[in-house]
Order: structure tokens, then C-alpha cells, then sequence
């Protein structure tokens, strides 16, 4: 039995009352069952005083069987020995040992058990006692069969019980594991939305920015062209909003419910940035069959492309080139020329922040893609954003 700290058991409970109590029963019933069995057979004396007391103090120790469940046995070896109704209260103490220690102390105990008893049979022929009625063989085999099986069925329960405990702590085991795995996936899906709003709301607010500084650096534009600003930056405010609320909705909706770009959608993300004053050239050439996570991530590497070039080098001209096959992957390129004119930075704000963020999340989604992604300053001073994403044959 385990201990706990000072060396001394934990408390008992109910169940262990329980235990206890029939335990220590058993051996008084035991006791008390031969002892009237001797007085019922008037050939045999009855059992002695000393005996008796032996045999009271023997059931009365098995109480410290939880504390000292070795000494307790190995003390009660000798007892029983020479006190035949304390054999009960022994193989009490020698199923405790099976139980709470290591097999070896009980196949020590209970090999002393039949040693000693050998020893009193031998004693019992050479001082030539008068023979019971049962053969001492049979006195000697009926030990060995007791004590072996109350160790059988002590180590029984020791299994039971072991196996009882491994079941809890696969269980608890399993539980940790689950909890872990559910924050690893809370942990994705916030990965995801950040994703997200970063690819939505970064191309939506680049046109807001790119229009408000040009109205905020030239107020004396002619009318047409301050009322056509001030629709776009109307217009991508609207389409801000609406896009956060689909990004807010994966809190609230199960994963896959959301509808996602895919490559038709490219033309309409080419209009919308060339409405917005960009000179986007587009070249398409899709196979049939495109996966739709594939066609997400390139649409993607687009959007991020425009938006690069919207913001960091005003006035440029782009150009966007999708083309692929099956079994050849699908490439996606979004070139730019070097800008007209140095990024605007809004008054307060300091110098423009770096760029590389979504860069980095680009990089991200097209790795777990199995594709690759290059991306650099060309010789001309524009900017380059290649990607290669297979595709199945």
C-alpha cells in the first residue's frame, strides 16, 4: 500500500472500513470455527489458553495490516505456527502482502509459512506426539495449497487493480491529450482569421489610403476627378465593412460555411484595382478542375500582389499572369515596374511601416499548399512575386 508523506497511510475510507472490518471478521470466524470444531470432537483436547490469547492478538494485529502489511505477516509466521486457529488472521496478513508489495515478499512469506510448518510436523514426530487423525502429509499439503492461493488471489486483485488505474490515467491521459488538440485548433483557426483579415481588409484599405491621400495632396483636382475618388474610397469602405463582417463570422460559423475566392473571381479583383486608378494588365490561362484551396491560394497571391503595388509603388504598372496545367502545377506572377513616385506618407504618421508581413503569411499559406514562393526587387527597380502550387493530373 502507498504511503503518504511522513511515512504513515492515508486516512481510510468508507470502502476501506468496510474491508477492513470483514477482513479482520473472517480471521475471528476462522479461529472461532476450529476451536469449536475441537470441542465438538471429544478426541482431540481442546485448544489451550495461550492459544487462544495468540490467536485473540493475531486478529487483533491484522488493524495495522495498511501500516505493516511485512512485519505484520512475518510476525504472525511463527504465531500461527505453533497457534493453529491464528491461521486465518496469517493468511489475512499474507494477502495484504500479495497485494500492496512486490511478488517477491510474498513468495517469501508464504515459502517461510510452509518451512515452519514442515518444521512443527517434524518437531510434532520426533518428541512422538500422539498422530492426528489426519495424515501430517496432508496437514503439510493443505498449507502449501492455502497460502499459494491466497497469494494467487491477492496477486489477482493486484492486477485488477493496477489495470483499474492504468485505464484512469490513458483516460486522463486521453482527456489532456483532447484539450491540447482543441487549442491547437483554436490556435490554427486564429491564425486563420488573422490570415484573413489581413488578405481582405489590407486590399480594401490600401485603396482607401491610396484615394484619401490623393485628395488630401490635391485639393485643386478638377471636380470629375475629386467626385470619381470620393466613390471608390465610398465604395471600398462599403465592400471593408462587408468583407469584415464575413471575416467576424468565422467566430460564429462551423469552418467551410464561409464562401472564399477562387480563380474566377480574379477578373472581378482586377476591375476593382483598376477603378481604382491602377494599370493592371491581366493573362489567364486556367486549366479546368483547378482544387479549390489551390484556387484560393493563388487568387490570394494575387490580392497580396495588387495591393503591394498599390501601396508601395504608386503609379507603376502591373502585370498579373496565371497559367498552368494538369500534373504541371499552376503558376501565378504579379510583376511590377518600378513607381513614378515615392509612396505617400500621411501627415503624422512617420515613415511607412515595412513590408514583409503578408509576405510572410503569403509564404505560410503557399508552404501548406506544397508550393513555392519567390519574391524580390527586380533590376528595373519594380517589384517580382512568383508562386508555383502543383496541381494534381
Amino acid at each position: 500500500m502507498n504511503g503518504s508523506a511522513g511515512g504513515y497511510p492515508p486516512r481510510r475510507g468508507l470502502r476501506d472500513w468496510a474491508v477492513d472490518i470483514c477482513l479482520f471478521l473472517l480471521a475471528v470466524g476462522y479461529g472461532v470455527a476450529w476451536s469449536l470444531e475441537s470441542l465438538a470432537d471429544p478426541a482431540q483436547p481442546p485448544a489451550p489458553a495461550w492459544s487462544q490469547v495468540l490467536t485473540a492478538g493475531a486478529c487483533a494485529a491484522l488493524w495495522l495490516r495498511r501500516r505493516w502489511p511485512v512485519g505484520l505477516a512475518v510476525a504472525l509466521v511463527p504465531v500461527s505456527t505453533f497457534a493453529d486457529l491464528a491461521a486465518g488472521a496469517q493468511l489475512v496478513a499474507l494477502f495484504t502482502v500479495a497485494i500492496h508489495r512486490p511478488v517477491r515478499y510474498a513468495a517469501g512469506i508464504c515459502a517461510a509459512i510452509i518451512v515452519f510448518r514442515a518444521g512443527f510436523l517434524a518437531l510434532f514426530v520426533m518428541l512422538r506426539r500422539p498422530p492426528p487423525d489426519v495424515p501430517l502429509s496432508w496437514i503439510l499439503a493443505f498449507t502449501a495449497i492455502t497460502s499459494l492461493a491466497v497469494v494467487g488471489w491477492g496477486l489477482f486483485v493486484r492486477h485488477r487493480r493496477q489495470l483499474a488505474l492504468s485505464q484512469r490515467e490513458r483516460a486522463a491521459r486521453a482527456e489532456t491529450e483532447a484539450r491540447l488538440r482543441a487549442e491547437q485548433a483554436q490556435h490554427h483557426a486564429r491564425e486563420e482569421i488573422a490570415r484573413e483579415m489581413h488578405d481582405v481588409l489590407g486590399h480594401r484599405l490600401s485603396l482607401l489610403s491610396v484615394h484619401a491621400g490623393a485628395l488630401e495632396y490635391r485639393p485643386d483636382a478638377p471636380a470629375e476627378e475629386i467626385a470619381r475618388a470620393a466613390g471608390v474610397i465610398r465604395e471600398s469602405a462599403h465592400q471593408a465593412l462587408q468583407d469584415l463582417r464575413e471575416v467576424i463570422g468565422v467566430l460564429r460559423a462551423p469552418v467551410g460555411e464561409l464562401p472564399q475566392p477562387t480563380l474566377a473571381d480574379l477578373a472581378e479583383l482586377v476591375a476593382e484595382s483598376r477603378a481604382g486608378g491602377m494599370r493592371v494588365d491581366l493573362s489567364e490561362r486556367i486549366p479546368v478542375g483547378v482544387p479549390g484551396g489551390i484556387g484560393r491560394a493563388a487568387y490570394r497571391i494575387v490580392q497580396e500582389g495588387l495591393t503591394n503595388a498599390r501601396k508601395h509603388a504608386p503609379g507603376a504598372g502591373v502585370a498579373v499572369a496565371v497559367a498552368g496545367a494538369a500534373g504541371e502545377g499552376l503558376t501565378v506572377e504579379v510583376r511590377n515596374t518600378a513607381p513614378e513616385t515615392p509612396p505617400p506618407v500621411p501627415p503624422g504618421t512617420g515613415p511607412p511601416p515595412l513590408p514583409g508581413r503578408g509576405l510572410i503569411g503569403l509564404a505560410e499559406r503557399v508552404s501548406l499548399a506544397q508550393g513555392r514562393l519567390e519574391h524580390g526587387h527586380t533590376a528595373e527597380g519594380g517589384y517580382r512575386l512568383h508562386a508555383w502550387l502543383p496541381l494534381p493530373p
